[in-house]
């Protein structure tokens, strides 16, 4: 896909004594570099990233968070930004609540 990229990856990890071999072919990798736009810092997404995920100028993405201090970045769903914003909401009301329970 990407002329410079590798072509497999391997990953080990040792979690708990059981080690785990992740093996994905044809990796996507990107270094994409930030630039000011406006009064903010912005990454501007290569054709290549956009036809991966599917989607275009004026979608929605969703950035969540990942393991090992990574970002994941989705196309946004309407049932998921519905779920989030139940769960806002939710958080919102039992603020209190939750701020005891989690003593």
């Amino acid at each position: 896909m990407f002329p410079n990229a590798v072509e497999c990856l391997a990953c080990f990890s040792l979690i708990a004594g059981v080690i785990t071999l992740v093996i994905t072919n044809n990796p996507m990798v990107l270094e994409l570099k930030l630039r000011k736009v406006g009064n903010s810092v912005g990454v501007v997404l290569p054709k290549e990233a956009l036809n991966y995920l599917k989607v275009g100028e004026g979608d929605v993405l969703c950035v969540t968070e990942a393991p090992q201090g990574s970002l994941r970045i989705s196309p946004a769903k309407a049932d998921f930004n519905r779920q989030m914003q139940a769960a806002q909401d939710v958080v919102a009301r039992y603020r209190n609540t939750l701020r005891e329970l989690a003593k």
